[in-house]
């Protein structure tokens, strides 16, 4: 298994305060359409290529003595940073699950039991929540029963990999799953619109509570801190008109996450590692569709779980977000088949 991620080996250097991820979840007014829409914030490109897995496959967690190994029971689309590592992704059955950093996580702390509890690698984490459950009351129960050790290795140079987690099913059932000095955190309700980095989410709800006395009509914050991104992504998804056509719906989802992302090659003097946004995605149920906005892209494009064949025994299919630059609407013929992605355990 990578190294487990302590307090002693998180390296809260500048790479964590440039660090910028926002998810917003969007409901109709039929409270049917549901859009989960994301911004992926970083200091360099992080390439992102989409793959959809049918049901019935053998995945492993990790590359360890124990690893957590499962079938999956769901097809689903993954969001794939470096060809290695599940970013996010949505199942044939709505779930929608998107990982952002989270500065100072801490998974886990070592205990007696340890030499008996299976382990999960970060790269595969988000494959089996959306692999095994198809809602959030059913993957909550299992985060619960804490089934495996959670961990991973470094990337882009030695960066640890801290994350939360915003989850959100079909029927707008959601969660937040955070790990706070080795315990985990799970806030559950309906509808949870917003999520963006640190602090942690209770801790970002009294902030967003100062913010409603102030008033967003009268001034919300600019900068784009992990907490104004939250209040201003908050404010707007309270106050936009909500509406049952999906092209309406994703519209504003769009706005919204437009409106907390950071512009493309930002820079501050003395800052030389300040994130910008490199792709927004947007998870659309019932219609599944899968949709993913790479900034330097002249158009937006997705992906269909619905027209894809997710039958056990069907190919993994890819699609290579570097050939997609003149890719609009659907892009679900452009898949092909593939091997599975290597995960970096």
């Amino acid at each position: 298994m990578g190294t487990l991620l302590t307090a002693g080996t998180a390296l809260f250097g500048s790479w964590a305060e440039s660090q910028a991820c926002s998810r917003v979840l969007y409901v109709g007014d039929d409270n049917i359409l549901r859009i989960v829409g994301r911004s992926l914030d970083w200091k360099t490109p992080i390439p992102t290529n989409i793959y959809v897995y049918p049901r019935g496959m053998a995945k492993v967690g990790d590359n360890g003595d124990r690893p957590m190994t499962w079938t999956s029971k769901y097809g689903a689309v993954y969001a794939v940073g470096y060809d290695s590592g599940v970013t996010e992704g949505m199942n044939e059955k709505g779930l929608v699950v998107n990982g952002l950093f989270c500065k100072g996580t801490v998974y886990h702390k070592p205990e007696a039991g340890d030499v008996n509890k299976k382990t999960m690698s970060l790269a595969m984490f988000v494959a089996w929540m959306l692999d095994q459950h198809a809602d959030t009351p059913e993957l909550v129960a299992a985060l619960k029963s804490e089934p495996f050790i959670l961990g991973g290795s470094t990337f882009d140079g030695g960066t640890v990999t801290a994350l939360h987690w915003g989850i959100s099913d079909a029927q707008g059932r959601s969660a937040v799953l955070e790990y706070v000095d080795g315990v985990m955190n799970i806030h559950e309700g309906q509808d949870i619109h917003v999520l963006t980095n640190d602090p942690t989410y209770l801790e970002m709800q009294a902030i967003e509570k100062y913010w409603e006395g102030i008033g967003g009509v009268n001034f919300l914050p600019g900068g784009v801190r992990s907490p104004d991104r939250f209040v201003r992504a908050s404010f707007f998804a309270k106050n936009v008109d909500h509406s049952s056509d999906p092209d309406i719906g994703l519209a504003i989802c769009r706005s919204i996450v437009a409106n907390v992302s950071v512009p493309y090659h930002y820079n501050i003097e003395g800052e030389p590692n300040v994130s910008s946004t490199q792709w927004r995605s947007f998870s659309e149920t019932p219609a599944l569709k899968y949709w993913f906005d790479i900034v330097t892209n002249h158009g937006i494009f997705y992906v269909s779980l619905k027209e894809c064949n997710l039958q056990p025994g069907a190919p993994v299919m890819k699609l290579d977000t570097s050939e997609s630059k003149e890719y609009v609407g659907d892009a679900t013929s452009r898949m092909f088949v593939t091997t599975p992605f290597k995960p970096q355990y």
